[in-house]
């Protein structure tokens, strides 16, 4: 039987739906908020692999391009791999709701939300998500829930909860934040350098809104939920646990104090040999296969709970890091520019065992990315594209196409780089900047940061000023906790927060944060943001001491630019019958036969009537230039000028004044007496003197040579 259930949240209804669509998943909503709509389900599996040593969570935000009245572009004409922004989506709604699952629950679980239509003004991923906490809640499958997440913007100095497109463009915050009706768990956000003050005010802002959410939900799980299932879990023994820690609790407490990654690593996987070598020898011939693997995994779990024991002991009791530093201490810091001769601007940031190579590339503003989402973009100009391959951790593993996580880090670099990248008119380029993972030992997105802005500024963009990025970690223990600045790899592992903090001296640009507990409260915010500002400015100081401002001239390997206006009605004039007249000019100026020749000149023709021509030699970019004007320069009526005959008839001869720019000249026009045809007056070549007498009703213009002799 259909339910309904409305909330006016906010000023916009609310609609949940249940009992209609979807019955045969364990959980399924229908959500509309506005005109978007999204069915969102929860399935689980009825076998778990307690052998497994993480959880098998699934969640998918199918964008369907009938949403928006879109058929998919290419030749099979539907929807293909997710794109980046759906990517993004479901990694926004899996990071609130993964802390929430129980710690030993191993079926599998898969949450899917289908975008069935989208109404821009009502965001599709906050009603995914809303759905894919509530399916969940209303299904068997165990969960600490319900999690709700909203938007919040700032237009005029008010905070907005899931603001408008018209409401987007004049906001200085994009902030996405969810969390449970106790605390916030998610953040994400981008901002035009805002403060610490003022992000807190909006996280807490948002948090009130993600209540209400929150009490709907609860609300409808009273009325439609059902029994949570029982699950399986591995019992174990008291005594198997003492003796694993008697065993080894001592070695891990030394392991977990070594400065070096991969010293640290080797040894404790010293540990972990050992103890499985132990349980080998001691049960091999009385236990069978099966049996045998449930002990090592057991035991596996064992040493995983004695090293995150100890981890929290070392930290939060003797307020003692791994590598001796304090806890607001960096890393030691290294730069350098220009290591790559033949790109438009490079930069190496090192901070520790974590690295990144990051090179920025100059291009026309016609290689833009072109996007085919959900969206009312459908391009953009600058991206950030970040690679991490297994060698950076001194591993080997799978190379291909960017997974969830590659996707992830380089859209929150961008988010941050992006506050600060020159405007279209400011500056013509699409601008691409990679980021090269060389070694990781934490926070290689903001190591991507730092060093893309190097790169940005050695290429000669003229960001609007230096960007710097720095993880804060949490650990807690009981009621006591400590922030960490700058955590490396292990205490990001072992430890309860990932808070990544990007911005300028004059505020936040990019925010990101992921728990493995319930919650944080305001009071772990604003310290944490606190920390994050000072580490912030010591690593600007080092960034602005390799490179203070950007250069003011591109690389000679980079397109230079040049922009002027035309009659927007001049363009049809310089494109050409079929693009004639723009591949000529192109060619002869670039002295090449193909218009996609690598060293062709480029052109750009707005419909506003800007022109934009790139090349790296500047001289062409001129030459092309007084080509273009030509064309497009217009004839005044009544004026003399001096034209070259291209084409003799009886009737008359054609000339042209500049190229692109053609008038005939009547045989009754060419001399003050009768002649009888043109060849008797000029011939293909020469140069002679005209008075323009307009255009004619067909667009024709028309000369004389009689009225210029006067």
């Amino acid at each position: 039987m259909k339910q309904v259930f409305q909330l006016n949240f906010r000023g916009r209804d609310l609609i949940v739906e249940h009992g209609e669509l979807a019955k045969q998943a364990n959980g399924a909503v229908l959500v509309r908020y506005g005109d978007t709509v999204v069915l969102s389900t929860a399935v689980v599996s009825n076998n778990a692999n307690l052998l497994s040593d993480f959880f098998p969570l699934m969640v998918l935000y199918q964008e369907k391009l009938y949403s928006v009245g879109k058929i998919p572009g290419g030749f099979i004409k539907r929807e293909g791999r997710p794109t980046e922004e759906a990517t993004l989506a479901a990694r926004m709604i899996d990071r609130p709701m993964r802390p929430l699952f129980p710690s030993d629950f191993r079926n599998e679980v898969q949450v899917v939300n289908t975008v069935l239509s989208v109404d821009q003004d009502n965001i599709p991923e906050m009603a995914a998500m809303f759905g894919s906490s509530l399916a969940t809640c209303i299904s068997k499958i165990p969960f600490d829930g319900p999690i709700a997440g909203v938007k919040v913007g700032r237009v005029n100095g008010e905070f907005v909860i899931n603001p408008t497109v018209a409401q987007m463009e004049q906001s200085d915050i994009d902030l996405t934040v969810a969390g449970t009706k106790y605390a916030i768990n998610m953040v994400e956000s981008s901002a035009k350098q805002v403060t610490e003050e003022d992000m807190l005010k909006a996280l807490m802002f948002g948090h009130e809104a993600i209540k209400e959410l929150v009490a709907f939900e609860e609300e409808i799980i009273q009325a439609i939920g059902v029994p949570k299932m029982e699950y399986p879990h591995l019992e174990i023994s008291e005594e198997l646990r003492q003796e694993v820690e008697d065993m080894v609790g001592d070695r891990v407490d030394k392991g977990l104090r070594i400065v070096d990654k991969l010293e640290k690593n080797a040894f404790l996987e010293a540990i972990r040999d050992d103890l499985l070598k132990t349980y080998k020898e001691r049960y091999e011939d009385a236990m069978k296969p099966d049996e045998l693997q449930e002990l090592y995994t057991k035991v596996m779990l064992i040493y995983e709970d004695i090293q995150y024991r100890i981890f929290r002991s070392i930290v939060v009791q003797e307020h003692t890091r791994a590598d001796g530093r304090k806890m607001t201490e960096i890393r030691p810091l290294s730069t350098a520019i220009d290591l790559l001769p033949r790109t438009h601007g490079s930069a190496l940031f090192t901070r520790g065992q974590t690295q990144s190579l990051s090179v920025t590339t100059l291009g026309a503003l016609g290689e833009h990315q072109v996007l085919d989402g959900l969206g009312i973009e459908d391009q953009k100009r600058f991206m950030l594209h970040y690679n991490f391959p297994a060698f950076s951790v001194g591993e080997t593993g799978r190379y291909g196409s960017p997974g969830r996580r590659e996707i992830g880090h380089g859209a929150l670099g961008e988010k941050a780089l992006s506050q600060v990248i020159p405007s279209e008119e400011e500056f013509p380029y699409t601008i691409r900047v990679v980021s090269e993972i060389l070694e990781s030992n934490g926070s290689s997105s903001q190591a991507s940061i730092c060093a893309g802005c190097m790169s940005l500024m050695a290429a000669g963009v003229p960001i609007k000023a230096p960007v710097a990025g720095i993880a804060m970690g949490l650990i807690t223990d009981g009621d006591d906790y400590q922030i960490l600045t700058d955590i490396q790899g292990m205490e990001d592992h072992l430890g309860d927060m990932d808070f990544k903090v990007a911005g300028t001296r004059n505020g936040i640009c990019a925010l990101q944060m992921d728990i493995k507990i319930k919650g944080v409260t305001e009071e772990i915010l604003r310290k944490a943001l606190a920390q994050a500002k000072d580490a912030r400015m010591e690593i600007l100081d080092v960034i602005e001491k390799q490179i203070k401002e950007p250069r003011k001239e591109v690389s000679k390997y980079a397109p230079k630019t040049m922009i002027f206006y035309i009659k927007p009605e001049k363009i049809k004039d310089v494109i050409g019958r079929g693009g004639e007249m723009i591949t000529k000019i192109i060619c002869e100026e670039s002295n090449v036969t193909d218009v996609n020749n690598i060293n062709a000149v480029k052109v750009d023709l707005e419909d506003d009537g800007r022109v934009i021509i790139y090349h790296t030699d500047q001289d062409v970019i001129d030459r092309t230039a007084k080509r273009i004007q030509d064309v497009a320069k217009e004839v005044e009526e009544g004026k003399i000028y001096t034209g070259k005959v291209v084409k003799v008839e009886d009737f008359g001869c054609f000339v042209e004044l500049w190229p692109g720019c053609e008038g005939m000249v009547h045989v009754s026009q060419l001399a003050k007496d009768r002649v009888n045809k043109a060849s008797d007056v000029v011939k293909v070549g020469d140069e002679i003197v005209v008075k323009s007498l307009g255009f004619d009703k067909r667009g024709r213009l028309n000369l004389s040579r009689k009225e210029a002799m006067k």
